[in-house]
């Protein structure tokens, strides 16, 4: 099953609104490397484990 992870589910001075889909660990990499970019964040296997825990599955559009 894809998974989400969206910013709008953190808290954030930018009001970041991205939202990823794909497969976890897809999904992880390029929400850590979201993360760092633009939020400033370290990567580190912490923030990729927080990252992974608040994932949610993809529910179709089009189901």
């Amino acid at each position: 099953m894809r998974k989400v992870a969206d910013c709008r589910d953190y808290p954030s001075e930018m009001n970041c609104t991205l939202t990823i889909a794909g497969e976890e660990q897809e999904v992880v990499r390029a929400a850590a490397e979201h993360a760092v970019s633009v939020h400033g964040h370290a990567d580190s296997p912490e923030l990729r484990e927080e990252i992974r825990k608040g994932l949610k599955d993809d529910v179709p559009q089009h189901a």
